[in-house]
């Protein structure tokens, strides 16, 4: 679309640091993230920030206000442009991009919109590939060697001809890594907050300890689902559409911000399917997690599944998270071999 696009460094201690340092103390972790990551950016010349916003009670739906405002103070001048949830879907979506993109035509704007969403569209489906292979292959770590080196190529497509290719070539490749078809693994759901989900860092690189600990995850939220939610009303093809939030029923029937009916209803969902336990990772004081973890202990009872909750903040550590996903994976196991006793007994 004719922008200048400047990408902060990935997200590390230092960038962690300087969102600690700047922002409230009971402010939720990804909040000092970004923030962190709008610092390392404005040190390599952005001047333009375009940020999602939000609805309901969810402290998201005001991030974008209280970060500029803190950056203000510190002197990092930003301009913010926040896309809301559409009240119009699709075009009122295209009307706050057109604000930045004057002189750019309708058709490279729409152009533009649509090779991004198609590469957050196979990204996704790359993910759901490696989470089948990791706890399977045969040396671990080659599923995310090659995933790494796809999104560079998925990163540099100008097209969707370039597109289609470095995704193919991605997939063949981590269809060809020697890996244990037969290898007993565990199923688990991974649920919660959808930054935490959704960024290693943040979450101390849960989903990929999982696997390497011998569980196939299934996550409660993709970006490109969230994209097409979240940004075009649902309307678009292609995303990886879960649709988990319709069975949060009856253990939670109304909207309490963030993604806590998508927790819950990926909870019952993935328990009727045979799951054996489902995580719950989640920043430090978020309400609608903090919901949803309340109503889990129901969810546990009643469909007899596990569930273990993970909140992260700036102090977590690595080895403490490690060490409760290994009891929590020994557990599980101990289950499934008591139950498939029960059966060989009955």
């Amino acid at each position: 679309m004719g922008f200048t696009v400047i990408v902060p460094p990935p997200t590390s201690k230092r960038t962690l640091s300087l969102g600690v340092q700047n922002a409230p103390e009971f402010a939720c972790l990804p909040l000092k993230i970004n923030l962190g990551n709008f610092m390392e950016a404005r040190e390599l010349g952005a001047d333009t920030i375009i940020m999602a916003g939000g609805v309901g009670p969810c402290r998201f739906g005001l991030y974008a206000q209280l970060e500029k405002e803190i950056l203000e103070d510190l002197g990092c001048h930003y301009e913010i442009l926040v896309l809301e949830p559409p009240e119009r879907g699709i075009i009122d979506f295209f009307k706050k991009i057109r604000k930045l993109t004057e002189k750019v035509s309708w058709w490279r704007i729409i152009q533009g919109v649509r090779l991004g969403y198609k590469k957050a569209c196979f990204v996704d489906k790359l993910e759901i590939l490696v989470q089948e292979i990791r706890p399977r292959e045969n040396e671990l770590g080659t599923a995310d060697k090659i995933f790494a080196h796809s999104l560079k190529t998925i990163d540099k497509a100008n097209n969707l001809d370039e597109l289609a290719e470095a995704y193919g070539l991605a997939k063949e490749k981590l269809l060809h890594i020697p890996r244990n078809e037969e290898k007993e693994v565990l199923k688990i759901g991974l649920v919660g907050e959808i930054y935490t989900l959704l960024e290693p860092f943040a979450s101390q690189d849960i989903e990929k300890r999982l696997g390497y600990l011998g569980a196939q995850v299934t996550r409660s939220l993709y970006l490109s689902e969230w994209i097409n939610e979240h940004l075009f009303g649902g309307l678009l093809s292609g995303a990886v559409r879960q649709g988990f939030s319709k069975h949060a029923g009856p253990f939670l029937n109304h909207f309490v911000g963030g993604h806590a009916r998508e927790s819950i209803g990926a909870g019952v969902l993935l328990a009727g399917e045979g799951f054996d336990g489902i995580v719950q990772v989640a920043p430090l004081t978020c309400m609608p997690e903090i919901v949803a973890h309340s109503i889990f202990p129901s969810v546990s009872d009643t469909l007899d599944i596990p569930v273990l909750t993970i909140y992260v903040d700036e102090l977590s550590g690595q080895e403490g998270i490690h060490t409760r996903l290994e009891a929590f994976i020994d557990l599980l196991w101990g289950k499934r071999f008591s139950l498939d006793h029960e059966k060989t007994i009955c």
